[in-house]
This record gives structure tokens, C-alpha cells and sequence, in this order.
């Protein structure tokens, strides 16, 4: 047992260090963890031999509860009466910020790398992502998660990443009966939990046994479970329950609060520093053209898609290229895109690896870019010194 505590007090010192980098650099949490983890695992392998314990089932269970929760959390901030207000720019922006890079990279696999049919249109749905987790928590750090701007954007990144597991469910997992039962008894909880919520809380809530957090992670896990089962992903079934919850669970400011202490205490540092330690420098040393051709595909396609899409709708410059930017980050569901590959025998490991670079470069360069000189900082929340100024 105390290897497990010696693994555990690793990681969440791994944790810290990439906390204080991300306040040295001024850089979000989210990315210092995945650059941290890369170099951890570097280290200790080339020192002791060794890995950091990535795949001990564990440290999978608490990543995996970080990205469900964290999913979750993101779609708990989408205003409902913001996305009705602005649907139209979240469906178009969220749909081209999809059908380019699925397109655009599924034919750069094909025709310039000389994948098979399917690996290429792997590869498409995996580069056509827009990291949740990623932009959450950098919108989380800058307060722009309280602003319609956030908010918005928020509801786009939602609409394109249910545009790649509907692609990656019709393109590879063929509709099956347990498919039918996880749609009828998700529709019937989406429909359900709004109504059911908010009742339970006012009966039962209010206790220092913290009943409305046992509460949710009971729903989520229990539609993650038929959402694996079901051959789908677990995080999917997440964002919708935070979706439509938003109106009961986002207005909750204090049991927010609380969640988001234990998700970005606990969970989500093991979630994206187990995502960086899989990132192996040595075989992307040796293989950087792929590489390249991947990740700058997913950038072109995500900004010629995406930029126009912001001016249509009269973006200012600034938060037109944020949006772009962030839109072309990608992990939670690239990399499970990528796994689901390797598992089914539709990718080798070498181009596992090469798309999980790719997916994790596009997690570190644009919001590195976009919070270095894009932010829109007009946009920012005043802060309490500011309004009494």
C-alpha cells in the first residue's frame, strides 16, 4: 500500500510544480500540467527506468473522474438564456470548427501520409476536437467563463465536439441495441433530471454530508457506465447532464464553488499530467514530419474554418482570433478518439502516438498563442478593487 501513497504524493507533487510554473508563466494550470507530465515521465525513465504509473487502473479512475466532472462543470456554464440568445453563432461557429479539420485532415492522412481509408478518417475525427477541459479552464482562470463572450464560445465547443462522436459512432461503432438503450435512457434523464433536481436539493439539500455532490457524481457516473457499455464515451452523457442542469446546478454559486475545489484539487491534475506522459519525445524525434503535417493541418483547417465564422457573426479582431485559437486546441476527445483506434485495430501505435502528439500540441500552442497576445481584455471581469475605483 505505500507504493500507492508514494505514487499518489508523485503526482500531486507533480501537481504543485506545475501550479507555481503556470503562476511564474502566467500560463493556464491545464497546459503547465501536460508539459509537466511529458517531462516527468522523461526523467524518471531515462533516470530509474521507470513510468510514473499512468495505466495503473487508479490513477485511470480519478483521470477519467476529473474529465467527466471537469466536462461537466463546462456545461453547467452555459447560460441557458445566453445559448438561446446566441445559438446561431454557437451552431455554425461549433459545426465548421468540426467539418474542417475532419475533412481537411482525414484527406491529409490519406494523401500525403498514405494511410489506410479508415486510419485517415480516424485521424479526421481525432484533429477535429476542441478541447472542453482545455478551454473550460482557461476561460475558468481569466473569469470569462461569467461573460456571454465565455459562455458562447463554451456552447460552440460543445457543438463541435458532439459533431466528432457522432461522427466516430457512425463512422466506427455500427448502431447496435445497446446503443438504442443508452439513447432512450439518456433522452429520458436529459428530460427528467431538470425537474427532479432542483426538488430533491430544496428537500434534502443544505447538509454538511454534502448530498448534492453525491447526487451528481451518482448521475454522472451512472451514465458514464452506459455510455461505455454502450460503446460511447463517458464525458459525452456529462456535458448534456451539466447542459441541462445549468439553469439549477450553475446558479448554485456556492455548491459550484465546492465542485471546483475537487476538481481542480484532485482530479483534474492527474487527468492532464497522465495526458502529457503519454507524449514519448524519442519517437516523435523520430518521426517529425507526420507530426508536423497533422498538427499544422488541424491549425490551417481550424482557422479557415473557424476565423471567417467569427466575422460572419461581427466578432471584434481580438475576440474573433481568441475564439479561433481556442477552438483549435483538442484532448479530451482527440485522445479518447486516438485510444479507440489503437484498442479496434484501426491505428498502429506509431500513429497512435502521432496523433496523441498532434492532440496534445494543439492542447499547448494556440492557447499559449491566444493568452499571450489575444486575450480580450476588455471583456474581462472587473474585479472588486476595480468597481470601487
Amino acid at each position: 500500500m505505500y507504493e500507492v501513497w508514494g505514487i499518489a504524493a508523485l503526482w500531486l507533487g507533480l501537481a504543485l510544480v506545475a501550479t507555481l510554473f503556470s503562476i511564474w508563466f502566467r500560463i493556464a494550470t491545464a497546459l503547465s500540467e501536460i508539459v509537466v507530465g511529458t517531462v516527468a515521465q522523461l526523467i524518471i525513465g531515462a533516470l530509474i527506468g521507470t513510468t510514473i504509473g499512468s495505466d495503473q487502473p487508479w490513477i485511470k479512475f480519478i483521470a477519467g473522474t476529473g474529465a467527466i466532472v471537469l466536462t461537466f462543470l463546462a456545461g453547467a456554464e452555459i447560460d441557458p438564456l445566453v445559448f438561446r440568445a446566441r445559438w446561431k453563432e454557437a451552431i455554425a461557429i461549433g459545426f465548421v470548427s468540426f467539418l474542417g479539420p475532419f475533412l481537411g485532415c482525414t484527406a491529409l492522412a490519406y494523401y500525403l501520409l498514405h494511410w489506410t481509408v479508415k486510419a485517415s478518417w480516424l485521424s479526421g475525427v481525432a484533429m477535429s476536437t476542441t478541447s472542453v477541459a482545455v478551454v473550460y479552464a482557461v476561460m475558468l482562470e481569466l473569469g470569462l467563463n461569467r461573460t456571454d463572450f465565455g459562455k458562447a464560445v463554451l456552447a460552440a465547443c460543445f457543438i463541435t465536439d458532439l459533431g466528432t462522436v457522432v461522427a466516430l459512432g457512425l463512422i466506427f461503432a455500427p448502431f447496435s441495441m445497446k446503443t438504442l438503450i443508452f439513447a432512450v435512457v439518456g433522452i429520458a434523464a436529459f428530460f427528467i433530471l431538470p425537474y427532479l433536481t432542483p426538488w430533491f436539493f430544496k428537500r434534502y439539500g443544505g447538509r454538511p454530508s454534502e448530498l448534492e455532490a453525491k447526487y451528481l457524481l451518482f448521475i454522472l457516473f451512472g451514465l458514464g457506465s452506459l455510455a461505455t457499455w454502450a460503446d460511447s464515451e463517458a464525458v459525452l452523457p456529462a456535458y448534456v447532464v451539466g447542459m441541462v442542469l445549468a439553469g439549477t446546478v450553475g446558479k448554485d454559486h456556492l455548491l459550484i464553488r465546492r465542485l471546483r475545489t475537487l476538481t481542480f484539487g484532485l482530479l483534474t491534475p492527474f487527468y492532464f499530467i497522465r495526458a502529457g506522459s503519454y507524449v514519448s519525445i524519442p519517437a516523435l524525434l523520430a518521426a517529425p514530419i507526420p507530426l508536423l503535417i497533422m498538427f499544422l493541418g488541424k491549425m490551417a483547417t481550424k482557422i479557415f474554418s473557424v476565423y471567417p465564422a467569427t466575422k460572419a457573426f461581427k466578432y471584434a479582431q481580438k475576440e474573433g482570433i481568441y475564439t479561433t485559437l481556442l477552438m483549435s486546441t483538442g484532448l479530451t476527445f482527440g485522445s479518447i478518439s486516438a485510444l479507440f483506434g489503437l484498442n479496434h485495430g484501426i491505428i498502429d501505435q506509431t500513429q497512435y502516438s502521432i496523433l496523441i502528439a498532434a492532440v496534445i500540441a494543439s492542447a499547448v500552442v494556440p492557447t499559449l498563442i491566444a493568452n499571450a497576445f489575444f486575450i480580450p481584455k476588455y471583456l474581462l471581469p472587473k474585479t472588486e478593487s476595480e468597481h470601487a475605483d
